[in-house]
């Protein structure tokens, strides 16, 4: 969603006074020197409602909510915490009602369900106030995703939006605890949404009201993709917090990893989620090929200016330029080289430790990754992962060469190497993500519904 931006118009308020916002948000890159407005309703200077990542160098990825009705600043606050997960979903609530008659009870905002009580505050809203925010005022610009001169614009993903007209609502009334004490989404809502509430974004990237309201939005600018990922299956991607070098650049949602046209030192990115033990499956797209190009599995994150994938002792690695294999720095004959749009496909049987690699559907050394203890054709038998340095492995990718440069787009299950969708998509028994190739029986996408079976 990071070039693409949704507007409406709202109508007559049912209590102007009253309402509430849901949003489940998954960030991508995170703000940077930009600032990030996820929800704006605008009417003019003097009323105007913002929501954003703040990209200040003393406060980046804090949330900064800014009200003004009638040329008074009503709400100028700033949290002390800062949200940085690209891993998993956020839930925010912003629960409003202005005739409270204590001051603290006017503007209430959850977090995964928990109130978020701790912020820099210049500003608490009047008691009584018709909400500058124009989300429940008469002919009015709503933007999600950046401003009214689609600047700013969030980098992420969204997911089941409502917005309640009329009634201030807590938390619980769009999701709720597990029996294990993981906040949940509530996909159908029981709630009154008012003349200008809208539901969007519900189970997919349909921007048509779901309240029944007819409260539609239209995509701006931009092409809103529909992925697998969601509140209620998170699949991993590649993680932009870890220790890569500094010029590698991360897009569409972390899933494109170009290791820069200048590049001058070796890097890889690893998943943001780490297996443990049973069978997972994943693949990349080489965008742009590169000398000792690598693709595998790790137990560590990049160690910066030396990191190099396949250079450990609990690296797992396919390279591209003689389709060696490689292990702690020593490589060896194995499969076909791969170039540039080559699809390269790598199954972990940490069950009977082996890891299997296949280039455009066909498995290498005639490897079989439904052969179990047998390993048929495995690359390695690699170390269990409870002897690595942290426990797990991660899926990786990146290149082993000071000189070149390299970009891959991974798909965890989410059906697209950056923007383009696959081709035609592969059988898959767990029914869990979707791949270009068939994923190996038994074989599963790293996601929490994946390493939950």
């Amino acid at each position: 969603m990071a070039n693409t931006y949704l507007t409406s118009n709202t109508g007559t308020a049912t209590n102007a006074k009253k309402f509430t916002l849901s949003m489940w948000i998954k960030r991508g890159n995170l703000s940077g020197s930009t600032a990030q407005r996820f929800y704006q309703g605008y009417k003019d200077g003097n009323n105007r409602f913002y929501i954003m990542f703040d990209s200040t160098s003393g406060n980046p990825d804090t949330l900064w909510i800014y009200a003004v009705t009638g040329g008074t600043i009503e709400l100028y606050w700033s949290s002390n915490r800062k949200f940085r997960d690209t891993n998993g979903w956020y839930h925010f609530v912003f629960s409003a009602d202005s005739t409270q008659a204590s001051q603290g009870d006017r503007f209430k905002v959850y977090v995964n369900g928990v109130e978020e009580t701790s912020w820099t505050k210049t500003n608490n809203p009047s008691q009584n106030i018709d909400w500058g925010n124009q989300l429940a005022q008469t002919n009015n610009d709503l933007t999600i995703s950046g401003t009214e001169s689609q600047s700013q614009l969030f980098d992420g993903s969204m997911s089941h939006i409502n917005f309640i007209d009329g009634t201030a609502y807590d938390a619980t009334a769009f999701g709720e605890y597990d029996a294990n004490g993981v906040w949940k989404i509530k996909t159908s809502p029981s709630v009154t949404y008012g003349n200008n509430g809208f539901f969007i974004l519900k189970d997919g990237n349909s921007v048509t009201d779901q309240s029944g309201n007819g409260n539609n939005f239209t995509v701006g600018g931009g092409t809103l993709t529909n992925t697998e990922d969601s509140p209620s299956n998170v699949f991993a991607t590649m993680n932009p917090l870890d220790g890569h070098i500094s010029h590698m650049v991360f897009s569409h949602g972390n899933n494109t990893v170009d290791n820069g046209s200048t590049a001058s030192n070796k890097s890889y990115a690893r998943s943001t989620l780490g297996m443990s033990s049973g069978k997972f499956y994943f693949e990349a797209k080489n965008i742009t090929n590169a000398n000792f190009q690598t693709i595998g599995i790790t137990d560590r994150e990049s160690g910066g200016v030396s990191g190099e994938l396949g250079g450990s002792s609990a690296d797992y690695v396919y390279r591209n330029d003689a389709g060696q294999k490689g292990n702690n720095n020593s490589f060896s004959s194995y499969g076909n080289s791969y170039t540039t749009n080559d699809i390269i496909g790598c199954a972990v049987d940490l069950d009977n430790l082996k890891i299997y690699f296949s280039k455009n559907g066909v498995w290498q050394n005639s490897g079989d990754p439904t052969s179990g203890a047998t390993g048929t054709g495995a690359a390695f038998t690699i170390t269990a992962p409870s002897l690595t340095s942290t426990g797990f492995y991660f899926f990786g990718v990146g290149d082993s060469t000071a000189a070149n440069s390299s970009k891959w787009s991974a798909n965890f299950g989410n059906g697209y190497f950056g923007t383009t969708a696959v081709a035609s998509a592969g059988t898959n028994a767990s029914g869990i993500g979707i791949f270009e190739y068939d994923v190996p029986t038994g074989y599963t996408a790293l996601s929490t519904k994946g390493l939950n079976l």
